[in-house]
């Protein structure tokens, strides 16, 4: 059986991007599924995430990948496979991110290498991928929409974020229409949800008259969260008993399909 693909998107940063795909993963990978997350995000933050101080020193990553596909090695052009790094999390491995990784942007835009990811993800053996994007939709956030089969999209209770969701929205379908017609958004993450505040629980009530397609439960602020970025270990590993923790269990199992 092919692996589920899932992309999180989202232009707007601080949403909840990393954090999102990190613990889900985490949670595919403590339910015994195989796992994989690739950071296609210059900024690297999943890679930090799941790798913590070995972050830095990780090669390769997927910035050679790349080179490899436009020629800039003297090495053929290698499989994914040789680029994937165990994160020390049973079952979940990544391929992590560089902060070079912006610069082959427009190389790989101006030689169609649209398609280089979807083919290489197809031949590794995961039950789960996991994609986390830049905050922009440029070469890397198409290649990740055109490899996957699922799209997860954050939102961050504000107006701003439910104006962007009707781009976000169209972004998708645009992707879908032109080079993917296995794509389609899975849900919305609702994000930093407090539900003692009312502008969210407006926002969420609007979203839902309109169709969107909200998941439960919604996730809750933590400072623990922060912390488990700080720590470098999914806030699923770091305090599996802990409150968003036990969201993050629950979103997996409302994930459809």
């Amino acid at each position: 059986m092919a692996a589920r693909r899932r992309v999180v998107f989202n232009k707007k940063g601080g949403v909840g991007k990393t954090s999102i795909v990190c613990n889900l993963a985490a949670v595919a990978a403590r339910r015994g599924r195989r796992t994989l997350v690739v950071d296609l995000d210059p900024q690297g933050d999943s890679t930090r995430y799941l790798l913590g101080e070995r972050a830095p020193e990780t090669a390769p990553t997927l910035k050679e990948f790349y080179e490899g596909s436009l020629g800039f090695s003297l090495l053929p052009d290698r499989p994914l496979a040789d680029f994937v790094h165990p994160t020390g999390i049973p079952k979940l491995d990544v391929v992590p991110s560089h902060r070079e990784l912006g610069a082959l942007e427009e190389k790989l835009q101006s030689r169609y290498k649209i398609f280089k990811l979807r083919d290489a993800l197809g031949k590794l053996r995961y039950d789960e991928i996991y994609l986390d994007t830049p905050p922009a939709v440029g070469f890397f956030t198409v290649s990740a929409l055109v490899a996957a089969e699922r799209c997860l999209i954050p939102f961050d209770c504000d107006d701003f974020s439910r104006q962007a969701l009707y781009l976000l929205r169209g972004h998708v379908r645009e992707v879908a229409a032109d080079h993917n017609p296995k794509l389609e958004i899975e849900g919305i993450v609702v994000n930093q949800f407090d539900a003692r505040a009312r502008l969210p629980q407006r926002l969420v009530e609007e979203l839902e008259a309109e169709g969107f397609p909200l998941l439960r439960p919604f996730l809750s602020p933590s400072v623990k969260m922060r912390e488990s970025h700080a720590a470098g270990r999914p806030l699923a590993v770091l305090a599996p008993r802990h409150k968003l923790a036990g969201q993050f269990e629950a979103l997996y199992d409302a994930l459809p399909g």
